[in-house]
């Protein structure tokens, strides 16, 4: 099989710590790969039950694995991006090029086919739901996103309102700790919040002003520190008292904050005890938590699912040196079009197709495949001509600005 060592360059790292620089760097293959392994888990939680139900697992949940490896994955390397450069507006922009360009597009794409797939029920059809999407704090605003997968961005963002807030404080290297924090609080919650305690639209608009108003003094530098600190408290709030799952919210930060630890021990400023006890913690967090009536979050299920996780992390560091498969690391190289396009594309496939749960396996196994080629097709497409560009975009956005930085001060010299 063609490899990729993890040292060479195969193009911008749009998520790791040169994500702002104007230059390609190296990338981090190893990341790469995880990445890919977390999508396509996803991936794999949505299709089995509709073509191969036989072969879906129930000792554990392959869209949590697979979105608990994102996480740690995301908490590994965003802060490391946001610290290395010292630009707050750097990393919102990348930010912004980087996610938005692609979550427009599949809304967009689920909009038009409403007329045959009609949009889930679970999006509000006010405008509330524009401001939930505006933001992308679906999750903790009560706002269904229009496609499924679409929520876990809600804790992405809440982690990176929460990490600019505390570089912007200079309180953003105690990482372990945070884990720590995090991971209790999810105990503590699950004992005493059972759902959302914040909820009609106007939560939604309400965060919507102030994230946009916020961000706007957070990228121009006016009152940015205010503005920052504002943001982050609104994202501690939202996530505890907006969350569906309150206690799982919660435990989603102490996840990417251990991954931000976990980079910390590597740069050898920081041990590896947080994290240990912030695994326990999360493990633990379901046992009391107010019975929520999902098979995935029954204790031996949840821990199973966390441990494979945290495995699947550590044996991708512990080969961090060798060297990747291309095909892993193309894989992650589209994860992100992978995780947003995949479940619209699948409804769209079993409209045609039609129910095949109960079909001859052979027919079951052909339509899987057929399925898979068409998602993989439209994610590559999608990261070739929406991902790549806008995050080329907003590079030379950047560059241009740093160019024109320098010229008024040689001016002002």
């Amino acid at each position: 099989m063609p490899i990729i060592s993890a040292t060479s360059t195969t193009g911008p790292d749009t998520t790791g710590p040169d994500a702002t620089a104007p230059a390609r760097q190296p990338r981090l293959a190893w990341l790469d790969a995880l990445r890919g392994i977390g999508a396509l888990a996803v991936v794999a939680e949505h299709l089995l039950p509709w073509f191969l139900p036989a072969l879906r697992p129930y000792w554990f949940n392959l869209g949590v694995y697979g979105i608990f490896v994102f996480f740690l994955v995301s908490g590994y390397i965003i802060p490391t991006s946001l610290e290395r450069h010292g630009d707050v507006r750097a990393f919102w922009v990348s930010r912004v090029f980087r996610l938005y360009p692609l979550y427009l597009a599949v809304a967009a794409l689920v909009l038009a086919a409403a007329w045959w797939v009609p949009v889930r029920e679970a999006v509000p059809r006010d405008g509330s739901a524009v401001a939930g999407h505006a933001t992308m704090l679906l999750d903790v605003v009560g706002v269904g996103g229009v496609a499924d997968t679409m929520w876990t961005l809600s804790y992405e963002m809440v982690f990176y309102l929460l990490v600019t807030a505390l570089f912007v404080t200079g309180w953003h290297r105690r990482s372990g700790l945070y884990a720590v924090l995090f991971a209790a609080g999810s105990v503590v919650v699950g004992l005493l919040v059972a759902g959302a305690l914040l909820e009609g639209g106007w939560v939604a608009y309400a965060s919507a002003a102030a994230f946009f108003a916020g961000l706007a003094c957070v990228v121009t530098g006016r009152f940015r520190a205010a503005a920052a600190c504002a943001l982050g408290v609104m994202a501690l709030v939202l996530l505890v008292f907006g969350s569906r799952v309150p206690w799982m919210g919660v435990a989603v930060l102490g996840v990417m904050f251990a991954g931000t630890a976990i980079q910390r021990w590597e740069r050898g400023a920081g041990g590896l005890w947080p994290v240990a006890v912030t695994a326990v913690l999360v493990a633990i967090a379901p046992i009391w938590a107010i019975e929520s009536g999902w098979w995935w979050v029954e204790p031996d299920v949840w821990i199973t699912t966390i441990a494979l996780a945290a495995a699947t992390f550590a044996g991708g560091m512990a080969l961090r040196g060798r060297r990747v498969p291309r095909l892993l690391s193309w894989f992650g190289l589209i994860s992100y079009s992978l995780y947003l396009v995949h479940h619209p594309l699948l409804k769209f496939f079993v409209e045609v197709s039609g129910d095949l749960r109960r079909s001859p396996l052979p027919v079951q196994l052909g339509a899987a495949a057929l399925a898979m080629a068409l998602v993989l097709a439209v994610s590559a497409l999608a990261y070739r001509y929406v991902e790549r560009p806008m995050q080329a975009l907003g590079r030379r956005l950047q560059a241009s600005r740093a160019i024109s930085g320098a010229g008024e001060q040689a001016g002002r010299g």
